[in-house]
């Protein structure tokens, strides 16, 4: 399958975010995404969820999340997303996709408003069979994805697993390879071990050393969580040692 977006780099100025080391290190060393799901995986700050972020700017997306602006979702409360975008360089194939959505985990409330509105733009939007007000936080996240994202998708999401139980990453999973199979490509910002084990994926750790490829087994997030789980006393007592 031919990926949307191929390789990621930074030429120009970006502002604040190339303070970042992680955000820096692309001036000279591009990223090359993978064509079905690419994972960025770090601590908070790290930069991960700015490139996401960025990511979707670059593409038309909604800063507070959405589809393309010109599609009626071009809500704002507030822009606090950085110039990123604006130095973003996105290679990638000329096939363009079909679907596109930015899901932020943060502002998922904004969106959730802006479906309900009585808004002939915004009609498109209106396709849930449930409102997703009247749903649970997880469960309107679920709706977004089982009905509102379809074949031939660029999809960025930012910490997803926030608002899911174990149960209901599993159902992104199934959802994602559903669509991955459907020429749809995935780009993730997580802390979830449960979803970074997603077969096949390609996985870039953000650090102060920049960004590196990692397999499943190197993150953090495996390590620590595996580590807890077969030893959670002894994990808890190092925790809370004097």
């Amino acid at each position: 399958m031919d990926a949307y977006i191929t390789r990621v780099s930074v030429r120009g100025d970006a502002g604040y975010a190339t303070e970042i080391p992680a955000i820096a290190s692309l001036v000279d060393a591009p990223v090359e995404l993978d064509p079905r799901v690419t994972f960025f995986v770090g601590e908070n700050g790290s930069g991960k969820s700015t490139l996401v972020e960025a990511i979707a700017v670059a593409k038309k997306l909604n800063a507070e999340g959405g589809a393309r602006l010109q599609q009626g979702t071009g809500f704002t409360t507030r822009a606090s997303h950085s110039d990123l975008h604006r130095a973003l360089v996105l290679d990638g194939s000329r096939r363009q996709p079909v679907n596109a959505f930015f899901l932020r985990a943060e502002s998922f409330y904004n969106f959730a408003t802006r479906a309900e509105l009585p808004d002939p733009v915004a009609r498109h939007e209106q396709i849930y069979e449930r409102p997703l007000h009247e749903q649970s936080h997880g469960e309107s996240f679920l709706s977004l994805v089982l009905e509102r994202f379809g074949p031939r998708g660029l999809y960025v999401l930012d910490e997803p697993e926030a608002a899911l139980s174990v149960h209901g990453q599993l159902a992104l999973m199934r959802r994602m390879h559903e669509l991955v199979e459907l020429e749809s490509q995935f780009v993730v910002a997580t802390h979830s071990p449960i979803l970074l084990g997603y077969p096949h994926a390609t996985i870039f750790e953000f650090g102060d050393h920049g960004i590196a490829r990692r397999a499943y087994e190197e993150t953090d997030p495996y390590r620590l969580t595996k580590s807890f789980l077969e030893e959670p006393d002894a994990f808890l007592r190092h925790l809370f040692a004097p």
